[in-house]
Order: structure tokens, then C-alpha cells, then sequence
């Protein structure tokens, strides 16, 4: 939660967000036994609650070690970009500055090719190496909505998709985290995005090629994960290089990003 210059944690409850003592939710999950953590802090806790209509969000993370995206992950949006099903996931990496809050706005200066992508964000709890399913599985501390923003024609220049994908505070991830112990062992979400007014995605995290208990499970084969860091499971059918022809957002364009569950982000472009 975004305090003036700051940003605290926070946990709702039904009087409003009780403030944490830790500066984001990555913070709070690198502290030992987090949970409890959580329900210490709330005892002990002499601050008024804030408000929903006072609340500000901040990127949930707002400094992981490690952003891994997951480029190609539903079949529709596979077939939409003419490529065939992966045998293996397609994965690139953001760095932590290019993540916003749920309501900040997206400034793309530089780019006439500005794409949506709306994710399902999953933010690991605990250390993880070489992990099993249910290792990786028990590993996922909660999920949130992200939009992988993509400059499409900075991502084209050269066969790496780096630079498309790092332009600053172009991916917003909120607007909070929810535990996985609020859903079942394998969640479906549906993930929704909007054009201002236009529905443009929908697709069924049910429908991904790499789940994301497979996604944590692959890539700690090769890098270890730890508390707080983020993996972007891939954006459904929709986004705007697949459309005939082409379509890109434009400055006073608002992104919305939807996964019921788990909240909105709403994003006003700039380009």
C-alpha cells in the first residue's frame, strides 16, 4: 500500500487495511513463518485501519530478485501468433523497476507499438530448488493480476524479446495479493482484459500449456527461487499484434486487467 513516498504492507480486514511493519509484501515474505508473522503483527498493531476508498496500491512487490515471464503459455494466443504448442516453456525475464501499481499510469515514450497482456501473476512464499510438484506447489504463496505491457516494435527489432518487454513501470501487478489457502489445490481464474470500454481477452488459466505449479517446478531446475518472487504465467487470445490488422494502444487509452478473485488493475496509457 502506498503511503505518501512509502509503501507499507498491509492485510484487509473487516474494519479496512491494517498497516504491517514491513515496506511491501515481499518484505513480509522473506520474514521466517510469514503467517504468523501476519497474525502477530495484527495483535500488536495500534494503527487505524485504512479505508478501501483511502486505499492506494503500489505493486505488490515492488523489488523481487527475480521476475519470470512465461511467454505462450495459452493455446489460443499460441495459434493467434502462428506458432505451434511449446514443448517447453518460453520464458523471459523483466527486471523488478518495470513493475507499477494496480492504478498508476503506463508511460511508453518511445514506442508506437504498445500491446496488452493480461496475466495471471503466481508470488512464491519459500525458498525453492529442484523441486518436486508438491514441493512447487505448497511454494506458491498467493496470486495477483498483472498486465505484461509489450512494445511490440521494440520487441520485434531483434530476435530477443528483452527490450519489448523492460520499458520502466510498464507492468502493472496487484492490486493485492491473495493467499493460496483461499482456493483450492489447482485454481482455475478467468482472465479478463479491457480496452477503455472494450472487452478484448478472456481465456481460462484451466487452458495453459504450463500450469503454474509446472512453471515453479521447471524453473527452479535451473535457478533457485525465493520468497517474494514473481512468475507470469502467460497472456490468453486478444492482444492487439494478433488482431487483423494490428492494434496498439494510443495515448488516453485505459488498460484493464481482470481476474475475479483476485481483483482489477486499471491503467491509463501514455505515448
Amino acid at each position: 500500500m502506498r503511503l505518501s513516498e512509502t509503501t507499507r504492507a498491509a492485510v484487509e480486514t473487516e474494519s479496512g487495511w491494517i498497516l504491517l511493519p514491513y515496506g511491501d509484501v515481499g518484505d513480509l515474505l522473506n520474514t521466517p513463518n510469514w503467517r504468523s508473522a501476519v497474525n502477530s503483527a495484527l495483535s500488536a498493531s495500534t494503527e487505524a485501519p485504512v479505508a478501501d476508498t483511502d486505499a492506494r496500491f503500489a505493486s505488490v512487490i515492488a523489488t523481487p530478485r527475480k521476475v519470470i515471464c512465461c511467454g505462450l503459455n495459452y493455446s489460443d494466443h499460441i495459434l493467434e501468433m502462428g506458432r505451434s504448442l511449446p514443448t517447453h516453456p518460453t520464458l523471459f525475464a523483466k527486471y523488478s523497476d518495470t513493475l507499477t501499481g494496480s492504478t498508476d499510469p503506463i508511460s511508453a515514450a518511445g514506442s508506437r507499438a504498445v500491446d496488452w497482456e493480461a496475466e495471471l501473476a503466481v508470488v512464491v512464499g519459500s525458498e525453492l530448488s529442484e523441486a518436486g510438484t508438491e514441493e512447487a506447489a505448497s511454494a506458491i504463496a498467493g496470486y495477483c493480476v498483472a498486465n505484461d505491457v509489450s512494445m511490440r516494435d521494440w520487441q520485434n527489432r531483434t530476435l530477443q524479446w528483452f527490450q519489448g518487454k523492460n520499458f520502466t513501470a510498464s507492468t502493472p501487478l496487484g492490486p493485492w495479493l491473495t493467499t493460496a489457502d483461499e482456493f483450492d489445490d489447482d485454481p482455475t481464474f478467468v482472465v479478463e482484459g479491457w480496452i477503455n470500454d472494450e472487452q478484448v481477452q478472456r481465456g481460462e488459466t484451466a487452458s495453459l500449456v504450463f500450469s503454474p505449479v509446472e512453471l515453479l517446478e521447471y524453473v527452479s531446475t535451473f535457478t533457485t527461487l525465493r520468497p517474494g518472487d514473481v512468475i507470469l504465467t502467460g497472456t490468453p487470445g486478444g492482444v492487439g499484434q494478433g488482431m487483423d490488422p494490428p492494434r496498439f494502444a494510443i495515448s488516453g487509452d485505459v488498460i484493464r486487467t481482470h481476474i475475479e478473485g483476485l481483483g482489477t488493475l486499471i491503467n491509463p496509457v501514455t505515448v
